[in-house]
């Protein structure tokens, strides 16, 4: 039995996103407590159950005192990692790309291939947006030899939600490949999308591009950022969004292979503007510190690197509590290693393979 106290290191849901895939993938049962003890509202939230549920499903293991709320949790893990379709409804605006992250490391390893359909928000605070998910994380796993695809259904805000994305993964024929990211190199390029449903005779997508454009232009970047409308008339992916909302995102890659994103949703009282001057002004910072991620995908790529066979090794902006958890975590449940020297973090994964 694995023990996990969930108010550890950042004490938030990265741990339970984490440690219940890891017990799968390891075959081992998992007892995890004080379940994000130090976050504002404590225990399990929705996106936090569906996740759970959604892994006990693939492996069709089974789970105790999983409920709204709930500050501990039993999981035992079922026999082997199923692939197939499947479809899980979060039923708010919580993270669906949260979920997916949770579920990837599993579809990697399952017995075919996977098909996930999951609703919730896509744009929000706290969590990636889709955006940084399929331009930033996903090809960096492609890179490590991951066959994924992630596409984009129906745009999903606060507060309703009602996103949808689907994402299909191929399960490695061997092992993930390390990945080894210690220089930045030289600046290639900078694109973006800026995203807005329902909105565009504010014309917000044009403001939060134009404002992020002035401002990295000002910074002696050009980048391209490309403006889209969803409307009822013309929704930009199969489906329209249920309600208004805005999200901007941006990248740069390099040419030593670094990718390194930016991302906000719009929100009541954020104007255009501000988000464009913020996300310039984030990934000004990320680019100029010399780091080889970004500070999201800076914690985002460890369960990938400990699963991978070999040392992978990149330069972070700056340590985090969810950096500091997930290192934790792969020490602790996969045996993986982990080494950190001033901004340089190395991982020695385990070479984990489908049995």
């Amino acid at each position: 039995m694995i023990e996990i106290d969930g108010s550890q290191k950042s004490g938030s849901g990265t741990i339970v996103r984490d440690a219940v895939p890891f017990s799968v993938l390891v075959g081992k049962n998992l007892h995890l407590i004080n379940i994000r003890a130090k976050r504002a509202k404590p225990g399990l939230r929705a996106q936090h159950l569906k996740g759970l549920e959604a892994s006990a499903q693939i492996c069709r293991g089974r789970l105790e005192g999983t409920k709204l709320g709930s500050k501990e949790i039993t999981f035992t893990p079922g026999g082997q990692i199923k692939g197939g379709r499947f479809n899980w409804d979060i039923g708010t605006a919580g993270s669906a790309t949260m979920l997916a992250l949770g579920v990837i490391p599993l579809a990697l390893f399952a017995d075919s291939t996977s098909n996930y359909k999951i609703t919730g928000g896509l744009f929000q605070d706290f969590a990636p947006s889709v955006y940084h998910l399929k331009y930033v994380l996903v090809p960096l796993l492609r890179e490590m030899g991951a066959d994924l695809d992630l596409e984009i259904i129906q745009p999903g805000y606060l507060p309703q939600g009602k996103g949808q994305i689907e994402v299909t993964v191929n399960p490695l024929k061997k092992h993930l490949r390390p990945l080894t990211l210690t220089d930045q190199g030289r600046l290639t390029e900078i694109k973006g999308v800026a995203l807005s449903s329902l909105l565009k005779k504010r014309k917000v997508s044009e403001r939060m591009a134009g404002e992020c454009q002035k401002q990295l232009n000002a910074r002696g970047y050009a980048p391209k950022i490309e403006i889209l409308y969803d409307t009822p008339e013309f929704p930009v992916y199969k489906k329209v969004s249920v309600q208004a909302g805005a999200s901007l995102a941006v990248w740069a890659r390099t040419d030593t292979g670094c990718l390194i994103g930016s991302d906000m949703a719009g929100a009541l009282r954020r104007s255009a503007e501000f988000i464009g001057k913020r996300m310039a002004k984030q990934l000004t910072e990320d680019l100029r510190s010399g780091a080889t991620v970004d500070r999201y995908l800076a914690d985002q790529i460890i369960p990938f690197m400990a699963l991978a066979e070999g040392w992978s090794a990149y330069l972070i902006p700056k340590m985090t509590d969810h950096i500091k958890a997930r290192l934790w975590l792969i020490e602790k449940i996969l045996g993986g290693k982990a080494e950190v020297k001033n901004n340089l973090v190395r991982i020695k994964g385990i070479g984990y393979r489908r049995e």
